[in-house]
């Protein structure tokens, strides 16, 4: 799992490309006071102590070239992602998401849409990491097995998902990511989940997403995802985002690592699915227990009426 939370001192700091910045502290204070009730910074000590480690890349960083090249990685993961891990640590050191992990500070800091200050953050260090492993030496081709065969039932063919992932990733208009998701069908109604689920409701679908936001705040496993804010591809490819979207597709997907996260967020859709089946016959049960007590209360009150 990506972010596992460990100790380490904060020695460096990079800011983020983030656009214009005029006024920028101002806006941040404005934000942090709306939120305030909902994201509290508790004592803290002076040292700041970093929770999350910036995660190398599953191999040597020339070892993508000529499709991915080492200078980009000394510029995107070196630089980029590295900021975001040291502007993550200050952000959560001593305030309410301060120990959990990188998944629980993504989920709360995206507070249902209102976004609280360490979401972008946190959510490029989780896709980084992600994208990263998404990458292999002598990627890209064919799947196989299980996964080809849920590709070709939910896209018709493999090349029907391939053009759909590439044009979500072509058309995400400004930074953001496309990504090819797991997606128990839900009700999306409060408290409620599908009566009669089954291995057909749960669907592989291609997402795009603005900016830092990812699947995991929609309850979507990702399992494979292309980044496409620019510092991702100008060195190499300049503004030729389809043909670098088209090389990552071709020469560099990892189906392996795909492969195991399917299986990963298979295993988690039948552990949600039992979890849900007990916690149902335990209130069936408690009201069945419920409706047995109000009878025999009924029973006793009748008794006593006729004596």
């Amino acid at each position: 799992m990506v972010g596992t939370a460990t100790a380490s001192s904060l020695t460096c700091a990079h800011l983020p490309f983030q656009g214009l910045r005029a006024g920028s502290e101002q806006i941040r204070s404005l934000q942090w006071r709306k939120k305030e009730r909902q994201y509290i910074r508790k004592a803290c000590p002076c040292t700041i102590t970093a929770k999350f480690e910036l995660k190398p890349p599953p191999y040597p960083l020339n070892a993508l070239e000529p499709h991915m090249s080492k200078e980009t990685f000394e510029y995107h993961w070196g630089k980029h992602h590295r900021a975001y891990v040291d502007n993550l640590n200050k952000q959560i050191t001593g305030t309410e998401l301060d120990g959990m992990s990188l998944e629980s500070v993504i989920i709360n800091s995206y507070n249902k849409g209102d976004l609280l200050p360490p979401f972008n953050n946190a959510a490029q260090v989780w896709n980084h990491d992600f994208f990263w492993e998404s990458m292999k030496p002598g990627g890209g081709g064919k799947p196989s097995g299980e996964l080809l065969e849920l590709i070709e039932r939910d896209f018709s063919s493999f090349e029907s998902f391939v053009k759909e992932f590439t044009t979500a990733a072509s058309t995400q208009f400004g930074s953001g990511w496309a990504w090819l998701v797991y997606k128990a069908n839900r009700l999306d109604v409060e408290n409620a989940v599908n009566p009669r689920p089954s291995e057909k409701d749960k669907k592989l679908v291609v997402v795009k997403s603005p900016n830092a936001v990812n699947p995991l705040v929609w309850d979507y496993s990702p399992l494979l995802t292309v980044d496409v804010w620019e510092h991702a591809y100008y060195l190499d490819y300049q503004n030729r985002r389809p043909d670098y979207i088209s090389i990552f597709m071709e020469k560099l997907v990892s189906w392996d690592a795909v492969n195991s996260r399917l299986q990963k967020a298979k295993a988690k859709a039948s552990e949600r699915e039992k979890e849900e089946e007990r916690r149902k016959m335990e209130e069936e049960g408690q009201t069945a227990d419920n409706e047995a007590v109000e009878m025999y209360l009924e029973s006793e009150a009748d008794d006593s009426e006729t004596e």
